[in-house]
């Protein structure tokens, strides 16, 4: 046990020094891999993957290597797009002040809530802008080895209407959270979160006051916010709740739902094909419903949506909850009838697509961002906890995660 750990730090150290000379292109290659290239692709064996300054260079049996790059050999190991975690929470204590704790503790960090899932991206749906902004600026710099951090900062509360349990959250950081009475307050509010480097926008259209009690966000406070998002080309994510929360994200113009409502009551084939005109994105969070007594009436909806062509995309509020095990989250979506291709397409092209960053990553092909996961087992297998088995974590060709694998 000793000696692991041991060999874990030295591990974490040199990829640390590596990380901090060259920034965040490096060249990589990766041989006798299996590869799918993209979600709807067959499965390609024996492939030489090159990455160059951080970029995709070569996907094939026969990529030339040049001398003296770092190279990964792998016997069974299945490659893969980067994944995405589209709703993750960085408001834990341990992120208070991140810019200036040990590089070390926070790419630990990083790593026991992110990186050990192969998460390459994560989008953080409401934390504290100030500590949040300082992480993401030290992973950018090469200090800190972690994933490419998009933030909401802080998110847009009906006035007077804070979820109940967020109760216990320090007095400081409750006082900084927005609860507009006006549009205009919405706008402010957008804009300082902006200016203070937030790229996407949080609403509670529907905020659970109570247990069983939903405040709602005026529709025109609440399209005020997204129209004053749109300016600046962000995305605007919705906390519904239920079916009113829901109509009152599709009314402003929301352009994804943070989560699958909680009480799905009403929401029915109508409100779900006008979502899909408007191209609303889910991102299910089935975890964090998993021991709700409706949860299969959750899964349904998400799943109806899936059918009729709506778009889903990989999330599970980590860091609101406190367990980073992924694998409930998994075996709720195949338990939704979604297919290995599907949750595939969830973690890569289908959150690159609603970033509008689909000609840049999503898929393991030249010209694309290096950014890899690489599992031990093939997820098309059909066992839901085979996306878990995650051997190496790869962003713009650096190693920003490994289990007890060596490069050479």
């Amino acid at each position: 046990m000793i000696g692991s750990l041991c060999s874990r730090a030295l591990a974490l150290a040199v990829l640390l020094f590596f990380a901090r000379a060259v920034g965040w292109t490096q060249d990589l290659a990766i041989t006798g891999a299996s590869v799918y290239t993209s979600p709807d692709a067959p499965v390609r064996r024996h492939v030489t993957i090159l990455i160059r300054h951080g970029v995709i260079a070569g996907v094939g049996e026969h990529v030339p290597i040049p001398k003296g790059i770092p190279t990964i050999s792998l016997q069974d190991g299945v490659v893969l797009a980067g994944f995405w975690n589209a709703h993750v929470h960085f408001m834990e204590p341990k992120w208070n002040d991140a810019a200036h704790q040990p590089a070390e503790k926070l790419t630990h960090q990083l790593g026991e809530m992110l990186t050990h899932s192969g998460f390459t991206t994560v989008v953080d749906t409401g934390s504290d802008v100030e500590n949040t902004v300082a992480l993401r600026r030290r992973v950018e710099s090469g200090e800190v080895l972690g994933p490419r951090i998009f933030t909401a900062g802080i998110p847009l509360f009906p006035a007077h209407a804070l979820p109940y349990y967020l109760a216990d959250l320090p007095a400081d950081l409750k006082a900084k959270l927005g609860q507009p009475e006006t549009a205009t307050d919405a706008r402010t509010l957008v804009d300082k979160n902006h200016a203070a480097g937030a790229n996407i926008v949080k609403l509670f259209t529907g905020s659970i006051v109570e247990p069983n009690r939903i405040a709602l966000m005026q529709v025109p406070i609440a399209r005020a916010a997204v129209e004053e998002a749109h300016k600046s080309g962000q995305l605007v994510f919705s906390h519904p709740s239920n079916l009113e929360g829901t109509k009152v994200a599709i009314d402003a113009g929301v352009d994804v739902l943070a989560h699958t409502p909680e009480s799905t009551k009403g929401i029915d084939e109508d409100v779900l094909r006008h979502m899909i005109s408007q191209h609303m994105t889910i991102i299910p969070t089935l975890k964090l419903f998993s021991q709700d007594n409706d949860i299969a009436k959750i899964r349904e909806l998400d799943y109806r949506f899936h059918q009729l062509g709506g778009r889903l995309v990989y999330g599970t509020d980590t860091g609101f909850l406190p367990d980073y095990d992924q694998r409930e989250e998994f075996r709720q979506l195949m338990a939704a009838g979604l297919t290995f291709r599907d949750v595939l397409a969830m973690l890569t092209t289908a959150p690159a697509a609603l970033f509008h960053l689909e000609r840049h990553e999503g898929r393991v092909m030249p010209g694309m961002r290096g950014d890899l996961t690489v599992l031990s087992e093939d997820p098309s297998s059909g066992n839901a906890e085979a996306f878990t088995a995650v051997r190496y974590t790869i962003r713009g060709g650096i190693v920003i995660w490994q289990s007890n694998q060596t490069t050479k």
